[in-house]
This record gives C-alpha cells, structure tokens and sequence, in this order.
C-alpha cells in the first residue's frame, strides 16, 4: 500500500482525504513514478473544485508536477529503465508516493539537481520560458512589466527576463513581496496597491511604455497595463489567479500596435513536442549553471499537502510551495 491525498468530491483543500491506496501498475507505454516531491500549483487548486479545464476520474490526487526515480517501466517504453531519475507532468496524481506517468510525459533528470527544484521547474519556469521566447520574442534591452510578481511564477518571470537581458519591473501587492522580487533581481517595483499603475510606468519609462507584460492574474489590472504598452508591445495572458477575466477594448492594442498573445503551455506541448524538449533541455542547463533557481519558500509533508493549496488559493505564497514525501530524505 502507499499513501496519497485523494480528491473523491469536488470541494475546497480542506475536503480532501489522506488515505492507504494500493500500488500502481504501470501499463503500456507508461511508467510509475515513486515521487520524491511535488510542486503545488495554482491550477491544483482549480481541478479539485472543478473549475479546471481537465476532470479526472474520481477519486483523483491533485499535483501536476514531480520528481523522482522509475519505479516500475509499462510494455513499449523506451529510453527509460527502473532507477531513473525524472520529472514527470502527469498533470495530475502527484500527491501521492507514487504516480502513473505516459512516456511522452517525462524528461530525463540529470545527477546533481535537487528533486525538490526539480520538481517546481516545469510548469513555474516552463510555462514562463515558453511565454517570453516563443510568444512574446523578448529581446535584450527590452523592458518587462511582471504582474503577481511574488508568485512561482512571477519570479521565474523576474529571474528568466534577466537571463534574457531584459529590464524587470516587479508588481506585487505589499512591501514585503516587493522586497522579495527585488531579492530575485527586479530592477524596478510598484506596489499596486498604494500607487497608480500606469502613472508609476509612465515615470519609470520616462512615458515610452513597457515592451511586454507579463500577466497571470488578470482582473483590474489587466487593462491598465495593456494601456502601458509601448508601440508593438506584447500582452501575455497567462491566468487568472484574480478569478475575474478581463475583457479590454480591442481599439486598445489596434492603436499601439501592439499584441495580446495567449500561452497555453499545456497545448505547446502536444503540439510542439520537439520545441518542448529543447526549451526544456536549456531550462535545465541554466539550472546547473546556477544562473535559475527555484525559490521554494515552503516545503510541506504528503499529509499536509491541503495546507499548501489552502495558502496557494489565499494568496499568502511567495515563490514556489513544495509538498515532499519520505524518499526525499534519502536524496
């Protein structure tokens, strides 16, 4: 038997069970993955209440990101033996010690990095590298505006548009997140709550606008940084942490020339599988030069995975959350 956090009804974090489920068997073209960690993510907290794109079967254990080693390889895999060590995207069943993973699910990890930075990699860091590559072309030089930007997310924005070349500027609701964007290299932040947004732009790019917006949040502020674009500016829709989806006037990209671009980074990856493997064989290059580094600010046991998406959904995260099982003691 292994233990797992189990979704048997649609509800807040708090109606989820901690229970003894039997083993899993892989089958063909899947392994099964003993997890070391599991990153939390905001979406987590959406599949368990039902409002999420994807509706598993129930009972189900919400986590849509891991690491850990091959437990046991399914008839028709190749390239992966018992003892490996991997990230998987089962996009979800992660909360548990073990979990059943499609081959095309996986990505090889190197010896040397961490199961828990590992496992907050791809969805935080991916989805973000993706964005400011692939669809939104940032250039060196180039100024980048992060919404939410104390989140995983937002500080994989910060720390990546760095990488790239970019100047960062940071938005966050208190001083204190502020302070922790700062921390992970933004060179500018506005605290959205106490000042005017656009105003404050228009100061720190001397009334040029900012060339791309970062933005998983949505809601109120969506608008008045999509006004704050500069001419051919781009508008990254990441999500909707706020709850609200905004609806801006369409005249207002027409007049900037500028682009709202959508990043759906679990569509990239069936489509674009090939582009998928690079983006993420670079990812982890630059985590083992150390020029990125998951900022996991809490690790919580299995058992205390409800927890973690209690404090997800009350926005009371900065970085990155991690829910860890027994194996990670041996890592």
């Amino acid at each position: 038997m292994i233990k797992a956090v189990l979704c048997r009804e649609y509800g807040p974090p708090e109606s989820l069970t901690f229970e003894e489920v039997t083993e899993h068997q892989p089958g063909a073209g899947q392994v099964v993955v003993a997890v070391h960690a599991c990153a939390v993510n905001f979406p987590d907290t959406l599949i368990i209440q039902g409002k999420y794109q994807f509706k598993p079967e129930m009972p189900f254990a919400p986590g849509g990101e891991v690491a850990g080693v091959i437990k046991a390889v399914g008839d028709g895999v190749e390239g992966y033996a018992v003892g490996d060590r991997v990230i998987a995207i089962p996009g979800w069943g992660g909360f548990s010690e073990e979990v059943v993973v499609r081959q095309e699910k996986l990505i090889p990890l190197p010896d040397g990095i961490p199961m828990d930075e590992a496992a907050a990699l791809v969805i935080t860091y991916g989805t973000t590298h993706y964005a400011l590559k692939d669809r939104a072309a940032l250039q060196p030089g180039e100024t980048l505006l992060v919404l939410g930007a104390a989140g995983g997310t937002g500080v994989a924005a910060i720390e990546l548009g760095k990488v790239m070349g970019a100047r960062v500027i940071a938005a966050a609701s208190s001083e204190e997140k502020l302070a922790f964007c700062r921390q992970h290299g933004a060179d500018d932040t506005i605290n959205y709550t106490q000042e005017n947004l656009r105003e404050r732009l228009r100061e720190l790019t001397d009334n040029k606008g900012v060339d791309v917006v970062y933005d998983p949040v949505g809601g109120e502020y969506t608008e008045p940084a999509l006004r704050s674009l500069a001419w051919k500016g781009r508008l990254l829709v990441i999500g909707f942490t706020a709850g609200d989806i905004p609806r801006p006037p369409l005249n207002l990209p027409l007049l900037k020339g500028a682009s709202i671009v959508g990043v759906f980074y679990g569509a990239f990856q069936v489509q674009e599988p090939e582009r998928f493997r690079a983006l993420m064989a670079e990812l982890l290059g630059w985590l083992q030069e150390g020029r990125i580094r998951p900022s996991i600010t809490t690790r919580y046991p299995l058992d205390q995975a409800p927890q973690a998406l209690r404090d997800i959904l009350d926005r009371r995260v900065t970085g990155k959350v991690v829910v860890q099982t027994g194996l990670m003691a041996s890592d």
